[in-house]
């Protein structure tokens, strides 16, 4: 990470997501990644850093990274980013879980994504890898200038996101670990939906699913 950046990040939920937050110190705005509970927290977080938020990226659609994502997009005014095979997840709160939680949660993007594709946000180049396998429109945020890349729940310190959820395949879930392990940077460092940051080497030479 250069120091033109800031990651921080919030755990929050019922099963302890990363909620993520990426300041540009030059310009100080923001974008969030996967606002998984409690807005007041996430709030709270942006005025800590003094950020001015510009998007919401969801890495994916289930309900524990994204509970918060409505209120958080209508308080700051910004859109949601997510990939666009995601989309009906995201509107259903059947089939993203919401409605088996304390709080249906029906999202519609705003931007949709496809493979590959470039944004621009808060003054960074981000690169949209589509890495399906957890859910069918699962995608990482790869930032190479900053080597960083925020995972969602495709891959994890030593194993990959689980894939007994509707849309949840163990075969294309492999082949998006190969993805990410065999094409890019060994120190590229990896912030994941849950538990701890690791890089793509050591994922390479340890990650059991590889």
């Amino acid at each position: 990470m250069t120091d033109r950046m800031t990651l921080q990040k919030c755990i929050l939920g019922s099963v302890s997501t990363n909620c993520y937050f990426g300041k540009n110190n030059e310009s100080g705005e923001m974008f969030i990644v996967d606002p998984a509970d409690y807005a007041d927290r996430i709030i709270a977080k942006v005025s800590e850093m003094q950020g001015k938020p510009v998007a919401v990226l969801l890495t994916h659609g289930h309900f524990d990274h994204i509970l918060a994502a409505n209120e958080i997009c209508r308080y700051y005014r910004i859109p949601i980013y997510a990939h666009h095979l995601e989309q009906d997840m995201l509107l259903d709160p059947s089939v993203n879980m919401s409605a088996y939680s304390f709080e249906q949660c029906s999202i519609k993007v705003d931007k949709p994504l496809e493979d590959l594709q470039m944004i621009e946000v808060a003054g960074f180049s981000i690169q949209v890898l589509h890495t399906p396998g957890h859910t069918k429109g699962s995608c990482c945020y790869y930032l190479e200038d900053e080597s960083i890349l925020l995972s969602g729940d495709t891959l994890f310190y030593g194993s990959v996101g689980r894939t007994d959820f509707p849309g949840g395949s163990s075969e294309e879930i492999r082949m998006s670990l190969h993805r990410l392990v065999d094409n890019l940077p060994e120190d590229t460092v990896v912030y994941p939906g849950h538990d701890i940051t690791t890089t793509i080497g050591y994922e390479k030479r340890y990650n059991p699913f590889v």
